[in-house]
């Protein structure tokens, strides 16, 4: 038995136990290790995550360098999907075409023909319309994969091998950036100009201890393909440097234009890094047609080739600082780019890197290129010399040579043994052409070993001295620096960097005419606004079987406070009410007012103001209104109530006013100190009357030395002086007497 437990696959088919959280945790793992290492984050020496890596290298195995004729991007992304990355073709080409677009990638590695997608937004056409062929840029990261630079892996099915990371003579990583999310972290990256990174690497390569600080002199700030102006503060920049975190606040570069008469127009020429320009355009519109920006009048794209967004005042009296400053807050004409260096270092292990960091890993690859370069130098020097000493013996023993390969039937052992000769001086001799023995020259053979000799006593020179390979280094960045740098086509700084404005963001209310006008508010709750201060006893229009509620006097800066049933105030702006040739809109549309929620009180917010909030009940407080304002269409809570004692009143308090007047459906009068009242900016409020039966009926707030006034159906109006007004004065929460003769019969002051 125990045989036949012991024999190969007699476990077959058995089942394990696991637990659900440990199974799903293992794989989880697995896929967030993949994701981080295989897709998402770059490698910090070739600044390339493996899909770019895969598409250049296929790209090159497919002979289609900068010079070379263009090539069907189906073919490439067929090859990379077919031999390197088992993922979809979208994926793959989609990558390509940002490698492609100089609006995406600040230097392209990859040249394209066709139809690449825009600044707009717009789609590329498909991979088999388009063609494309490698940048020098590209081939200059490419270089040095024949001279065994960096290792390579066998693929994902084993029958092609392919470079573990490029040898990279150009700083891609911070020259073109990168952005990548995985699983629990993420990296983004912006680009930077390639003559400032070089003149940082030179100096790092001669004091090796520099700063970050010494190092943010030579790149004192990304450098974005769209251009645009940065204004990030240099401490906040140079911060994001030392620690890999940050980010820079990013403008679109304008300038006005004057039309004579007094009118101007404002051009943008750059835009801000990704954002597309039809998606800003529509943005800015609805910014007009939604009133949100009352001081610009219109919006054009004249844009062709460069980039000519036309922005229309509405009138010439409009601050153009000002105007831009509010489209900076409200579109993305202004963005903030992150910095997150999060990258993977030589040991594929991410970790979030400082910009000297990652400049010095890269110059650490570097070296580890050249001295493999250089060490299969010296071995193809060594298998040279080799095959030239065999010729020089050859040369002086040339008839014995020919003599034996002719004669014998087995030469290579003939010769070994009468030369002594190595097995590959035998081979490289026997496969040597006949036309060849004429240049068997022994001078030009020694000239060419004693070349290879002084070449290798470089090599070896250069492999045991730090300060030879600095210097190499060295040459190699200066020789980018003059392909690729600010003197070479392209390579100039696009990105002004400027210090943030001091014109601050107008207000809202700035932006907005002063004009007087009349809110009329129907009982159903039919808003409307008339141009000008109309009389308030005009007759006003209402739909049938609707009547009038609110009116009153306000500005089209004012903003209104509406108050509900539940509690709640809402805010409205004056200028966003309907024109008074209409019977209005329902209030509604304008704020989310619940259907079954009345309307308590509607005026206009008076800065410094404050009043009385109180609920059927009796119970309320004092209220600041600039508490009450709303950010949304919500509202805001202010008095809590419940279904039996919903909000019934608010009623300003005057200057001067010093106390409260209080009546119950029960025609009990109450006056007390208003200095008995509580200011809150939320709450339930504190009892201001005590009813055995019924509620609040109405509230005002009164001076007391002036007594108390109330309005009569017939417009006249009565008081109570102060002397007889004493009998109903009492403290807060008292019941209170029956109100004096006269008293209207609805129970209201007003």
């Amino acid at each position: 038995m125990s045989d036949e437990k012991d024999a190969p696959g007699a476990n077959a088919g058995t089942i394990e136990e696991e637990t659900l959280t440990r199974a799903l945790g293992r794989r989880y793992l697995t896929y967030a290790l993949s994701t981080i290492m295989h897709r998402a984050l770059p490698d910090v020496r070739d600044g390339l995550k493996p899909v770019h890596r895969r598409l250049l290298f296929a790209m090159r195995q497919l002979r289609m360098p900068p010079d070379g004729p263009f090539k069907k991007s189906a073919r490439v992304v067929g090859d990379v999907v077919g031999k390197y990355h088992p993922h979809g073709e979208q994926s793959v080409y989609d990558a390509l075409v940002r490698l492609a677009q100089d609006f995406s990638a600040r230097y392209p590695l990859v040249d394209g023909q066709g139809n690449f997608g825009n600044i707009d937004g717009d789609n590329p056409a498909a991979m088999r319309y388009t063609e494309c062929r490698l940048t020098p840029i590209a081939s200059a990261i490419l270089r040095g994969l024949d001279d065994d630079a960096v290792d390579f892996s066998p693929n994902y099915d084993g029958q092609e091998t392919e470079p573990d990371v490029l040898p990279s003579a150009f700083p891609n990583l911070l020259a073109n950036g990168a952005n990548g999310i995985a699983v629990g972290m993420a990296t983004s990256i912006p680009p930077h100009n390639v003559g400032e990174l070089c003149e940082a690497m030179l100096h790092l390569l001669k004091h090796p201890n520099a700063t970050v600080e010494k190092l943010a002199e030579f790149i004192p700030a990304p450098d974005f393909p769209t251009g645009g102006i940065l204004i990030e503060p240099p401490a906040s920049i140079l911060d994001a440097y030392r620690t890999g975190r940050g980010g820079f606040r990013l403008r679109a570069k304008w300038h006005r234009e004057d039309l004579g008469r007094g009118r101007y127009e404002i051009v943008v020429t750059e835009m801000p890094f990704q954002v597309q320009k039809a998606k800003l355009v529509e943005r800015i519109a609805a910014l007009v047609t939604e009133k949100k920006l009352p001081i610009l009048a219109d919006v054009r794209d004249e844009s062709a080739e460069d980039i000519r967004l036309v922005l229309e005042p509405r009138s010439g009296n409009v601050d153009d600082a000002a105007l831009m400053e509010a489209l900076f807050r409200q579109t993305d004409l202004e963005v903030r780019v992150p910095l997150n260096l999060n990258v993977l270092d030589a040991k594929r292990t991410p970790r979030v890197m400082s910009l000297g960091e990652a400049i010095q890993a890269f110059l650490d690859h570097r070296r580890e290129v050249l001295l493999r370069r250089s060490r299969h130098r010296i071995g193809k020097i060594d298998t040279r010399a080799e095959v030239l000493d065999g010729y020089i013996i050859a040369y002086l023993n040339l008839d014995r040579v020919i003599a034996i390969i002719r004669e014998e039937d087995e030469p290579k052992p003939v010769m070994v043994a009468e030369f002594g000769l190595t097995e590959n001086q035998v081979e490289a001799i026997l496969n040597m052409r006949l036309r060849s023995l004429r240049k068997l020259e022994e001078i030009e053979l020694r000239k060419e070993r004693d070349a290879l000799a002084a070449e290798r006593a470089e090599l070896a020179a250069l492999l045991d001295d730090e300060t030879l390979q600095s210097k190499a280094l060295a040459a190699e960045v200066r020789e980018t620096r003059k392909r690729f740098g600010g003197s070479a086509p392209g390579g100039a700084r696009r990105t002004e960097i400027a210090d943030a404005p001091k014109v601050a963001a107008p207000s809202l209310e700035s932006m907005i005419d002063r004009e007087p006008i009349t809110v009329i508010c129907s009982e159903n709750g039919w808003v409307r606004a008339m141009k000008g201060h109309v009389a308030l006893d005009s007759e006003v229009k209402y739909k049938d079987g609707d009547g009038p509620r609110f009116m009153f006097h306000a500005q089209t800066t004012d903003r209104l406070l509406l108050m509900a049933t539940n509690g709640r105030f809402y805010t409205i702006g004056a200028d966003k009410l309907p024109g008074g040739r209409s019977m209005g809109e329902p209030v509604r549309l304008l704020v989310d007012l619940p259907n079954e929620e009345g309307m308590v009180a509607l005026f206009p917010h008076r800065p410094g103001a404050k009043g009385i909030v109180a609920s059927a009940a009796g119970r309320g407080f004092v209220l600041d209104e600039a508490d009450a304002l709303a950010q949304t269409r919500s509202g805001k809570q202010v008095l809590v109530t419940d279904p039996l004692a919903p909000a019934a009143l608010y009623t300003r308090i005057e200057e001067g006013d010093d106390s409260v007047a209080a009546v119950g459906r029960n025609r009990k009068l109450l006056v007390f100190p208003l200095a008995e009242m509580p200011e809150m900016a939320r709450g339930k409020g504190v009892l201001l009357q005590r009813y055995k039966d019924g509620g609040l009926s109405d509230l005002r707030s009164l001076k007391w030395e002036d007594g108390l006034q109330w309005s009569m159906t017939n417009g006249n109006t009565r008081s109570v002086p102060a002397e007889e007004l004493a009998q109903w004065r009492g403290k807060r929460a008292s019941a209170g007497i029956m109100a004096p003769r006269g008293f209207p019969k609805d129970n209201r002051f007003s």
